[in-house]
């Protein structure tokens, strides 16, 4: 008898269910309608810079001379060959702007990494080094954020030369302090919990409390910078190829489109247009993103949620 109620009070107790970090950060960020609207644009906007070659209907820098500023279909003159139309030149803006999603997005990737690693390394010593590397480190970042970014990355690339490469490197550069100050709060804030000293006691050297102790409990908040980062650079490298410094001509990149197309602005609105609809729906959409990392990331508001 005592067998059987052990058997029916182990049957009827509840199973607990724990979803996967995965699954819960996925729930609280879609949440977020906002965010859940930019990240879908983004993977469409990711697709078409992957495929770029397939997806777009023609080659980027094929000229068609007898199509020049031919708008787009669906306005009087245009044509269903190219649905948004042609440039000064009788290239196909569909095509072009595909094109230059590719470049964007990958000076957009590149130039958060670049400054993402280098903004962390110097963050950690500045935090775990606050009284011989990290006043130097701070002064260091502190003249850089003295100066307006768009300022010293067009200084840099003045000095580097104008071209892909260097303006990847100039939008590192300029993001570089915001990740070093962050890095370094995060790690001021670890380095009083009880878990940093608890790996002290246990032995854990310097290193090892710097990569495998604080530094995960501090990538939620360097996660959003980067991403918020990542629709700074998109605009700064559209600056910089709009002065004439990023990347070159015939190259399609949404800033030299706008360029090389502003003499046009009365003539043919859909050559100025569309780029800047691409560059504003691109920079929208990643920090609507940021919002909804920030909102997923953070315990505080995901419990207020």
């Amino acid at each position: 008898m005592t067998t059987k109620a052990s058997l029916s009070t182990t049957a009827s107790e509840p199973t607990l269910y724990y979803p996967s970090p995965l699954r819960e950060f996925w729930t609280a960020f879609s949440r977020n309608k906002g965010a859940l609207a930019g990240f879908l644009y983004m993977l469409v906007l990711a697709f078409c810079a992957l495929f770029a070659p397939w997806v777009a209907p023609f080659d980027p820098s094929e000229q068609f001379r007898d199509n020049l500023l031919t708008p787009p279909a669906w306005l009087e003159g245009g044509t269903t060959q190219f649905l948004l139309g042609t440039d000064e030149v009788g290239r196909d803006m569909l095509s072009r702007l595909i094109h230059g999603a590719r470049l964007s997005l990958l000076i957009g990737l590149a130039s958060v990494v670049f400054s993402l690693i280098p903004g962390i390394l110097l963050g950690l010593l500045a935090g775990f080094s606050p009284t011989r590397l990290g006043p130097p480190i701070m002064r260091m970042m502190d003249v850089m954020l003295a100066l307006p970014s768009l300022l010293l990355a067009v200084a840099i690339v003045a000095i580097l030369g104008p071209g892909l490469i260097n303006t990847i490197f100039a939008i590192a550069i300029v993001s570089l302090p915001s990740y070093v100050r962050l890095t370094r709060a995060a790690v001021m804030t670890e380095l009083n919990r009880d878990y940093v000293t608890a790996s002290r006691i246990a032995g854990a050297g310097t290193l090892r409390l710097m990569f495998i102790s604080v530094l995960p409990n501090c990538m939620a908040p360097l996660i959003v910078q980067a991403t918020l980062s990542f629709s700074s650079a998109i605009l700064d490298a559209a600056a910089l190829g709009f002065l004439g410094l990023g990347v070159q001509p015939p190259t399609p990149e949404w800033g030299t489109m706008l360029a090389s197309a502003r003499d046009y602005i009365e003539r043919a609105w859909w050559v100025v247009s569309l780029p800047g609809l691409a560059i504003l729906l691109s920079v929208l959409a990643i920090n609507l993103m940021g919002d909804g990392l920030r909102d997923a990331l953070d315990p505080r508001l995901k419990n207020a949620a």
